[in-house]
């Protein structure tokens, strides 16, 4: 009898487990996710999502990024020029399917504007291009002009830190619910 207490225990605390790790990392919009990835894997995007948003599809950042992913607004009109959105309103970024096209579209931009290099691309969606350009000239950030090797704005450095994390966790909820693919 000792045994079946033991064994209900344990399948119990996995059960606890993992609805803690849905609570903490839900999968949501993921049919939106899979048809706006691009190059990239559906992990970095939730990741992404998780650290800009925490899925909230109202966030808005103190400086005015909007969203699931967090757009600016003036980047959000470029992307749309770039996606060839013709009817596009400033407001059309607080709609899910809209805001996760938008954002994956800018994220795989960036990902090619470095030559893939993932950290750089993160880097300048979180602290733009520009810093990043600047990042890699500068001998005191990048040793060899290709990858940031000192992130000198604590928030990028911890939002790169956190990205990575959420991604790892991703993957290995997607894995084990089979649903890295459409």
């Amino acid at each position: 009898m000792k045994k079946w207490v033991l064994l209900a225990m344990v399948i119990l605390s996995i059960i606890a487990g993992l609805m803690a790790i849905n609570i903490r990392f839900p999968v949501r919009y993921l049919d939106i996710v899979h048809e706006h990835t691009g190059d990239l894997e559906p992990a970095l995007i939730l990741a992404v999502i998780m650290a800009e948003s925490s899925f909230r599809q109202g966030a808005e950042s103190h400086r005015g990024a909007q969203g699931l992913m967090q757009l600016m607004p003036a980047t959000a009109e470029d992307i749309a020029q770039q996606m060839g959105m013709t009817n596009f309103h400033p407001e059309d970024v607080w709609q899910p399917e809209t805001n996760i096209a938008m954002g994956s579209f800018y994220l795989n931009r960036l990902v090619n504007l470095f030559d893939g290099n993932i950290d750089n691309a993160l880097a300048a969606y979180n602290a733009g291009r520009g810093n990043v350009n600047r990042w890699l000239s500068d001998p005191d950030f990048s040793h060899d002009g290709e990858n940031i090797h000192t992130i000198p704005f604590p928030e990028t450095y911890n939002y790169l830190r956190r990205v990575h994390f959420n991604r790892r966790i991703y993957n290995i909820i997607l894995t084990l619910t089979r649903r890295t693919n459409p």
